[in-house]
């Protein structure tokens, strides 16, 4: 009997709630949508896109062409380590030297003095090197002694005629004296061209010597290169020269 009312009673009760297991996460509340931000990131990756096609497109319009990186002297004709190549906005109104036509500006000679830096015209080279009237060039094999060290394209020199002689003088001592003989031919003569030392050596008459071409009045040309095929000429710098 005493059973039944503890059943009973534990029957009316009502039944407590259920707490959550220490596991489980409370739910979270859901992410706040940002789409300007979205917009924004689409729109940087087109206008970087947009920047790289006109990149592309600027290319494109360019041409490659030749730039002189010394001074070219008038009559002077470039070598491989007289240029570099460049690009430029293509114009056809403008006539560039391109950097394939390279061979062919070797084979002729600056119409004037070209300065360095200067991106290269078409009209600034000829075959006959624009020498001026009452001018001529000569051409000299100079060995070494004959010309100074560090020659350039450009500078002002004097060239000496150099003659040596020898003769005897009677006496008990039966000893011999020299003369020399040294005469100015030209006072002042520009150097139009000296091989570089980055050329191919093609320019060296010798193992030696060294071809040098000098613009010079043409009067004084024919005793320039009379001296010159006798070995009997020196060059000196002048004051004037452009490199100093």
């Amino acid at each position: 009997m005493k059973i039944q009312e503890r059943t009973g009673a534990g029957a009316g009760r009502s039944a407590a709630p259920a707490q959550p297991s220490v596991g489980d996460r409370l739910p979270t509340p859901p992410r706040e949508r940002k789409p300007a931000l979205a917009a924004l990131a689409v729109l940087l990756i087109l206008v970087g896109a947009l920047g790289a096609t006109m990149l592309v497109l600027q290319v494109g319009d360019r041409v490659e062409v030749v730039k002189v990186t010394r001074e070219i002297q008038q009559g002077e004709s470039v070598t491989n380590s007289d240029v570099t190549s460049v690009l430029v906005a293509a114009d056809e109104s403008i006539n560039y030297v391109k950097w394939d036509q390279l061979s062919t500006l070797k084979t002729l000679k600056a119409r004037t003095t070209i300065y360095k830096d200067t991106v290269v015209m078409g009209q600034m080279f000829g075959g006959k090197g624009g020498i001026a009237a009452g001018e001529s060039t000569v051409g000299l094999s100079l060995k070494a002694g004959q010309y100074p060290t560090g020659l350039q394209p450009g500078d002002t020199v004097a060239a000496y005629r150099v003659t040596s002689g020898a003769g005897s003088s009677s006496g008990n001592s039966g000893s011999s004296s020299s003369a020399t003989s040294n005469s100015v031919i030209v006072d002042s003569a520009r150097v139009t061209y000296v091989p570089s030392s980055k050329d191919s050596g093609d320019e060296l008459v010798s193992s030696t010597n060294l071809a040098v071409t000098l613009t010079v009045d043409s009067d004084k040309a024919a005793d320039l290169a009379q001296a010159a095929s006798n070995g009997e000429v020196a060059l000196v710098l002048v004051s004037g020269n452009s490199g100093n």
